[in-house]
């Protein structure tokens, strides 16, 4: 599996493209914001000549879904998320509001519901579904095991974890989800997270202050 990131929109969230040599793809927490970072999306996509199948969202925070509803469009995709972070989409609106930026709909409401254990899967790849709540309800990572790459969202960063005090966050249970389903990976395994730079896991186990 090949991961190709595109960084969008002010809170600089990371949008992933995962991809193999059928180039089947999928789209991972689309942030695009403007039209410009729409385009950017697509000519990314055409260059790395991929057919997009699957739209995945390891949560439903804001940044994290602005460009949800332009990808479904688009694509004919269904989103696909946890069902734990339902309520962020009719708060969408009013939250980015909150935080200066204007989005003209909330985004789709997802038609496909993951759980902890569950198998995504297109082309040849192999996503497994790893709950891990406490910086939202439903925060979810793709974990491939035969690539050793973790798709973090939110969850685990170069040094740190996500944060808790939004609304319905919890810092203990991020730290206990993130020992049980992550730290029992792999030191090689190497993890995207939602911002920032990419990390290992076993770096994070070494060095992260938060674990």
């Amino acid at each position: 599996m090949q991961v190709k990131s595109l960084t969008f929109n002010p809170f600089q969230e990371n949008t992933s493209i995962l991809y193999d040599e059928t180039k089947e793809c999928a789209i991972v927490d689309p942030g695009m914001l403007t039209v410009e970072e729409e385009e950017l999306l697509v000519a990314t996509i055409q260059e790395l000549g991929l057919k997009p199948v699957k739209l995945l969202q390891t949560h439903l925070h804001l940044d994290h879904v602005f460009g949800t509803g332009f990808v479904a469009d688009r694509y004919g995709l269904k989103p696909e998320a946890h069902e734990a972070d339902l309520p962020f989409i009719a708060q969408h609106k009013e939250y980015a509001r909150s935080f200066g930026v204007e989005v003209a709909a909330n985004p789709p409401v997802p038609e496909v519901f993951l759980k902890d254990g569950d198998e995504v899967k297109f082309g040849n790849i192999t996503l497994e579904v790893r709950h891990i709540p406490g910086h939202s309800p439903g925060g979810i990572v793709f974990y491939n095991e035969r690539s050793g790459i973790v798709i973090a969202g939110d969850a685990l960063f170069s040094g740190s974890v996500g944060r808790s005090d939004l609304p319905g966050g919890n810092h203990e249970q991020l730290i206990s989800a993130i020992q049980e389903k992550l730290m029992t990976l792999p030191d090689e395994v190497v993890v995207y997270p939602g911002h920032g730079p990419l990390t290992t896991i076993g770096q994070e186990r070494n060095s992260n202050p938060y674990l």
